[in-house]
Order: structure tokens, then sequence, then C-alpha cells
């Protein structure tokens, strides 16, 4: 609606489409031709003309800030991109918060009142976007120039061999930086697929800013323009290949760097995610164990969740998936699950294979769709830490 009404009527001064407004709905993605966009029936040209979004951007004059998630299922990351280079006559910027889907964090949320209290008050100034540089030759790297009209507090770049803007894995890559520029190489495993890089430059408030239904946020974030290299391209920018695939997953000196939390706060209600599983570098080979050490305060059962084939029924049925471990107070357990601990819910299916895991999941308790509960509401002690999220193979 935001892109609609911005698109028609001149009395709009500012606009912040959220997780949503993109475009391109209709049409298929050129690299995950698989992938089947759902079309209107009748005349498939007259929506795209009447009601695609891509036809009211042009239009567009007001300076516009587009709030989104990475893995957005309603607002597809890629196309509001495509989407935003069609508006040529206002001021455009991007916030996407990463690993999340139609939410945000609080360090995005808050460009929304940012924003408009720069076109409506004139009481802040907004950054410019980040200006970002893809080299292909050799290694990979993205080369990111913030704007310095606000001390900036970390630079964050990622990259992505993922065609599927919804079930993506955004890695992190290691910034490090190099007189006003941060640049990070973007190992990757193969030149035959694709690669997306992006950056979000995390800038510091002068004071913390209120954020609806979350703490206030010292800092903000604004995204710089999405990259796209294509297998062809990679080549022909002789693009090589250094990666190599990881029995570790993740040892957690980041803490939830590569994770998305839910809840995080709740003592019964937290959810710990990633989609780490999904990416060719980190997914468990044939007979590979999934496993972690954990420690709890008190005697719990911890539901490890997998989603299978998440947002990708071009390759499957979607499907949930539960392993239960009953775990004791106290020191480090050591946990290892082979594919077949994953069930699901009703106990009749399990998961036959790491290949069409997408999502990983650590929680108190699960809701099946069904109204089934797998493990207790009521988590005893303090939230899991856990360290050495691995794979480990059997003896040969």
């Amino acid at each position: 609606l935001t892109v609609y009404v911005a698109g028609t009527d001149r009395r709009v001064l500012v606009a912040v489409p959220s997780a949503g407004g993109q475009g391109f709905r209709t049409m298929r993605w050129k690299l995950l031709p698989q992938q089947r966009p759902r079309v209107p029936r009748g005349d498939v040209e007259l929506f795209r003309d009447t009601l695609g979004f891509q036809s009211y951007a042009p239009h567009i004059k007001a300076p516009l800030l587009w709030l989104g998630a990475t893995n957005d299922f309603h607002g597809i990351m890629d196309d509001t991109f495509r989407t935003g280079r069609l508006i040529r006559s206002a001021s455009v910027r991007y916030a996407f918060a990463v690993h999340l889907n139609h939410r945000f964090t609080p360090e995005f949320a808050v460009t929304c009142p940012l924003w408009i209290d720069q076109h409506l008050k004139g009481t802040f100034r907004f950054p410019g976007t980040p200006v970002s540089r893809l080299a292909l030759q050799g290694t990979p790297r993205l080369a990111v120039t913030p704007d310095s009209s606000h001390p900036v507090d970390r630079v964050h770049i990622l990259y992505s061999i993922d065609p599927d803007p919804q079930a993506r894995f955004w890695r992190t890559a290691i910034a490090r930086k190099r007189g006003d520029d941060w640049v990070a190489e973007l190992p990757i495993l193969s030149t035959s697929q694709p690669l997306f890089a992006v950056a979000n430059v995390h800038y510091r408030l002068k004071r913390p800013e209120r954020v609806r239904s979350a703490r206030p946020t010292s800092t903000f974030a604004v995204t710089g323009l999405l990259h796209t290299a294509t297998p062809r391209e990679l080549v022909a920018g002789q693009a090589e290949a250094t990666d190599e695939v990881s029995l570790l997953i993740d040892d957690f000196k980041h803490r939830f760097q590569d994770w998305y939390l839910l809840s995080a706060d709740n003592p019964h209600h937290w959810q710990f995610w990633t989609r780490k599983i999904t990416d060719p570098k980190w997914r468990g080979a044939v007979g590979a164990r999934l496993t972690f050490d954990v420690k709890v305060e008190a005697a719990n059962q911890l539901v490890v969740v997998v989603n299978e084939n998440f947002f990708r029924g071009y390759r499957g049925r979607q499907r949930d998936v539960v392993a239960v471990v009953a775990l004791e107070g106290g020191g480090w357990t050591r946990v290892s699950l082979p594919v077949a601990a994953f069930k699901t819910p009703d106990g009749k299916a399990t998961l036959g294979s790491w290949d069409t895991a997408d999502q990983l999941g650590f929680r108190a308790y699960f809701d099946s769709r069904d109204g089934q509960l797998v493990g207790s509401k009521s988590w005893a002690g303090g939230q899991p830490q856990f360290r050495n999220l691995r794979w480990t193979l059997p003896r040969p």
C-alpha cells in the first residue's frame, strides 16, 4: 500500500514501506528457474501494469526508506533492490535486518522514525547509502565506504551463494578497515554457484532512541546495495574457488552472530535459529551426526528442531521434525543426533537426509501445526549455553 500511495499521491512527503512493496512478484527469479511464482488468474500483463509495484515505483517523488529483513517471505530482498532502482527522482535508502523473516531488530526498526524525523521535522540527518564495490578476480571481495556523517560503530559484510532469497544463509565475512574503507574476502566453494554480497553499516546515535515493543537502541543501521554475480560473471571475472567444506558449524565464539533469536529475554519461550546448515559449506554429509555441547542449570528437555524444505516448495514438502534431548543440570553434556533422531511431532515419519534441512533451532518446546506440544513451556533455570556445534562422521 505504501508504494501504491507514494507513487500516485503527490501529497506524500516521506515513505517507509515495511517488509513489502517490491515489484516483480509474478516473475521467475532467473537464478532459480525451478521456483514458480504465484500468478493471478486472467491477464497477467494487465495485473503487472496495474497492480505490480514496479509500475508505481518510477512515479515516486517522496524520499523513501525500504525497511525489510534479509529472508522475508513477503518482502523479497532481491526484488526490493530491483524495484528501488526504478525510483529515479527521490532519495532512497535501505535497512535490512539480518537472518530475519518479517521482523526487525531495534537498530533497524529505529530507522523508520529517524527517516521520518529528517523529512518532517528536520531533526535528524540520515547517512547516505554505503558505497560498495565487488571485485571478482581471485578470491572475491567486497569493499565498503560508509558515509562518515555519523560515527561508525561497525561494518557488517555479508555474502551468500544461495539463489533463493527467502531461504539463503548469509555468511558473515571478516571485514578489515583500510583507510576509509572496510574490505572483506568472500571465499566460495565453486564458481558454478552465484554470489550475493551486501553490507550493513551500524552507526552510533547521540542518545538511545526508543523503539516500539523493544528496548531503546544506541545504534542504527543502513544497508548498502545488493551485489549479484552469476556463475558466468564469476568465471569471466577470473574468480577462484578457495573455500572448503567445514565439519564445525559454530563454535559460538561470536555468540549468536550467525543466528536469529526470538523471545530471547523470555525464560521459557526463547528460540535460537540458524540457516547455516542449508549452506553447502556446513551441510551434513551422509551418515553424519549433529553434535554439540550444551550446559543447563537444571534438568530440562531441550527440543532440537529442523525445518525441512523451508520456503523451498520446488524441492519438496515443507515439514518440521524434532529431536528431544533429556539434560541433567550442572556441567557440559555432549549430544550427538543421527538424522533418524529427527521425527515429525506425531512420531510417524523421520528426516530422511540432511540435504533437505534448511533451518536448525534450539527451543524449550515446540507447538506443531496440529496442536501437539513437544517439550515443556516451563523451562527450569537460565537459558542453555552451547559450544562446538559440529558434524561428526562415522569411523571408516
